[in-house]
């Protein structure tokens, strides 16, 4: 008896730890963003008044040179300066966008389900150290439309299940769409370039996920068009498949 009583509380012990550890892991990733989210709005006040600086300076440089004036290799000097701090903290922000977009890891729980989920689905991919599914445009859609086929809709909405799990319903969803560089030809009308059909695409998995009881308040989405490639297409605007695609990201509440 004695044996059994000690199991039974280190067993109690070990869920409240995983609970807690859960718990504590998601307030980390809550403030790890709140400080990027800090630090990047104050990257672009500051490189709202280098612009501004620019400008100035810029104008100075032009009626220096009108008139012949000895100022102009000083304000060149200014210049210069300014382009480099500009470059500077537009690569930070760009470092810090991408750890805001995805980059973060999920807790042990969501990311077995996802694995699993993946592992089932022949259009899916996940990947655990960004927190990121992945679908295959080829098998979610037909070619130059946004229609989710009836395989891709059984695909949604068994992740849309998980994401309203109770380990899935702390994190909001980012749904990005995007194509490879073939132009659009047959459907042109309704999706002009591939920026509104990667949009579009996006905007029906949203719709879809909806339809599956997901909040409205935790989704977002956005369209990358053909310029976010992960291999290089074919020369000639001939593609690839693997361009096309519709990734889920799966980032902490209020991202």
């Amino acid at each position: 008896m004695r044996i059994v009583k000690l199991s039974g509380v280190f067993l109690v012990c070990a869920c409240v730890a995983l609970i807690n550890g859960c718990g504590s892991e998601l307030q980390d990733l809550r403030i790890q963003n709140a400080a990027l989210n800090r630090n990047k709005a104050k990257l672009e006040s500051e490189l709202q008044v280098i612009k501004l600086n620019l400008q100035q300076f810029k104008r100075q440089l032009a009626d220096a040179k009108a008139r012949g004036g000895i100022e102009v290799e000083t304000l060149q000097g200014r210049i210069a300066a300014l382009e480099e701090d500009r470059a500077k903290k537009l690569e930070l922000i760009a470092s810090m966008q991408q750890r805001l977009f995805g980059g973060v890891m999920l807790p042990v729980e969501l990311s077995t389900m996802l694995e699993d989920f993946a592992e089932r689905e022949e259009m899916v991919t996940y990947d655990p150290n960004r927190g990121i599914v992945k679908f295959k445009s080829d098998l979610l859609f037909g070619s130059g439309s946004d229609v989710v086929q009836p395989a891709g809709q059984t695909a949604v909405r068994l992740l849309s299940g998980i994401l309203n799990s109770e380990e899935g319903s702390k994190f909001d969803i980012i749904i990005a769409g995007h194509t490879d560089d073939q132009p659009i030809r047959y459907s042109a009308q309704k999706h002009p370039t591939n920026w509104h059909l990667s949009a579009h695409r996006a905007i029906s998995v949203l719709n879809l996920m909806a339809k599956n009881n997901l909040a409205w308040k935790r989704m977002s989405i956005r369209g990358f068009g053909e310029f976010r490639p992960i291999v290089p297409n074919e020369p000639g605007n001939k593609g690839n498949k693997q361009n096309r695609r519709v990734d889920i990201y799966i980032v902490p509440e209020g991202m």
